[in-house]
């Protein structure tokens, strides 16, 4: 407790200039950690979301019957979901115009499919480059309130005819304070985005062999039915 009331005194005894930097990294810690949690959930729920599906397709269900169930709650696709509604409409319908030529049929499959897969990854990494804004420039905000606060207590210093070191104290460590604030913003940051990076990457990579695997199928098909 004695140490959370001299972090408050020493807050409240420093210039205006480091109290704007302290609270700007306050605040900035505290959208990241909000962030941090929300994305944390978010790309759980995706991974979950993507084992039921690929659960689901590789059950042996028909794939018409797939897609009906899919489209019956389209508003609501992520993930896998996602990449199957869109590469399954696109290949009917391009299998129902164009059925006799089966390379432009998976040509412009493929192109559907990449293009989900592509607003996919982007919907998954959304605030992250904040999370490594945050990660890179706090220490620096945090300096600067530290540099200035000292340069404060010098110039302060300098007035007095005798300096003792219980007078430079004070001052010198509230502006120390900023780098710790700054340090404590950025090291959750750093290591949360590379945490949530790799699970991202991780997902993109499940996408991305679900759609290669899902190609193979339907690429299949175009073809079978071209030989009918």
């Amino acid at each position: 407790m004695t140490a959370e009331l001299s972090i408050l005194d020493l807050f409240l005894q420093a210039s205006l200039l480091v109290k704007i930097v302290m609270l700007i990294l306050l605040g900035m810690s505290v959208v990241s950690w909000a962030l941090i949690i929300k994305r944390s959930q978010v790309l759980s729920q995706a991974k979950a979301k993507a084992e039921r599906f690929e659960d689901r397709f590789w059950s042996g269900i028909d794939l018409s019957q797939l897609y009906q169930e899919v489209e019956a709650r389209k508003d609501s696709l992520t993930g896998s979901e996602q990449i199957f509604h869109a590469g399954f409409k696109e290949f009917a319908r391009l299998h129902r115009n164009n059925g006799k030529a089966p390379e432009s049929v998976m040509d412009g499959t493929s192109r559907a499919m990449r293009v989900a897969l592509s607003r996919e990854v982007d919907d998954l990494e959304t605030s992250l480059p904040f999370l490594a804004t945050v990660g890179s420039i706090t220490p620096y905000i945090g300096l600067f309130g530290t540099v200035w606060g000292i340069m404060h207590a010098f110039i302060a210093l300098g007035a007095v005819k005798q300096a003792t070191l219980a007078m430079v104290a004070p001052g010198i460590a509230e502006a120390l304070v900023a780098t710790a604030m700054g340090l404590f913003a950025a090291i959750p940051a750093v290591m949360f985005y590379n945490k949530l990076t790799n699970q991202v990457a991780k997902l993109e990579h499940a996408y991305a062999t679900f759609m290669e695997e899902f190609s193979s199928i339907l690429h299949r098909q175009a073809f079978a039915a071209n030989q009918e």
